[in-house]
């Protein structure tokens, strides 16, 4: 017999190749419910790239009206670059390129005709350290509407700064230093003062990257009373690493994953009956 007949044939390297990438992409894709009940901020098939880095790969996710969802995920997963494609604050990193589609209520955030100034009244952002302006507690609230043109006069600036103030839970502690620098606050209050200048513009959604990692736990505590009661009137977009943090402030959880959206649903779901093995093992801590 010849020895060809004898020597089982080895698979084409293109099939094998072809399978790994089929084991690797179902491994990847996303579980759970990317769909919000009342969707407000959809994006669909969102790619980011900064220069040949492809930092987040075809992520599709709704975020809805009233609800607070929480991004988790280990450091480096893609959380904080799909928060900042949001309000295009991507838009100020060169290297970056943003594929996909972005709507805030129909409209592509990413269209030409679209006003990024206007578009980051409506999506505000917090950031992870307190940022207020070098002025007055009053003036660092009033600088959004002043440049916007939200106030006719000086009444009305008084009454959207002393709402925004008091809507934050800070007008109690500031009402009589409204002339004091903003930066002479605690980091509790800072931070505070913050979401005050952030929805004092009227945003329709804020997005927090990590807002409580620099602070200690009684000004976390506040933070997260202060994010659940925002929630009746915004949506709410938080980065986060604390799982304690997500499970106590969203109503939904989206974990990330070397830059891909690996499971997304009910918190409760997600972090007692996680659907994907790596959500499992990132939230019961086998690695993160």
């Amino acid at each position: 017999m010849a020895d060809d007949q004898l020597t089982p044939s080895a698979p084409a390297a293109p099939a094998v190749e072809e399978y790994r990438r089929e084991q690797d992409e179902r491994a990847y894709q996303t579980v759970g419910n990317p769909r919000a009940k009342r969707p407000f901020l959809c994006t669909e098939h969102v790619d980011v790239y900064y220069d040949d880095n492809h930092a987040i790969i075809d992520v599709s996710l709704e975020i809805g009206q009233n609800e607070v969802i929480a991004l988790i995920g280990p450091s480096g997963c893609g959380k904080s670059t799909y928060l900042r494609c949001l309000n295009r604050m991507n838009d100020t990193i060169e290297s970056a390129r943003v594929t996909g589609e972005i709507s805030l209520d129909g409209q592509d955030i990413y269209d030409r005709s679209m006003d990024v100034v206007a578009l980051r009244a409506r999506v505000g952002m917090v950031f992870q350290k307190p940022n207020p302006f070098p002025k007055s507690i009053y003036d660092n609230v009033a600088y959004g509407p002043r440049i916007h043109g939200l106030a006719a006069n000086r009444a009305e600036l008084d009454e959207i700064v002393h709402n925004s103030l008091e809507r934050a839970g800070l007008l109690a502690e500031v009402k009589d230093r409204l002339d004091e620098p903003g930066t002479g606050l605690s980091g509790g209050q800072q931070q505070r003062l913050c979401i005050a200048r952030t929805i004092a513009v009227s945003p329709k959604v804020i997005l927090m990257d990590e807002p409580c990692s620099a602070l200690d736990p009684i000004a976390t505590a506040r933070i997260e009373d202060l994010i659940d009661e925002l929630r009746e009137n915004y949506a709410i977009v938080i980065v986060t690493h604390s799982m304690q943090q997500a499970a106590r402030v969203s109503q939904r959880t989206a974990y990330f994953h070397l830059g891909k959206l690996i499971e997304v649903d009910d918190t409760d779901r997600v972090f007692t009956n996680p659907q994907h093995k790596l959500t499992e093992d990132y939230i019961t801590g086998r690695f993160g």
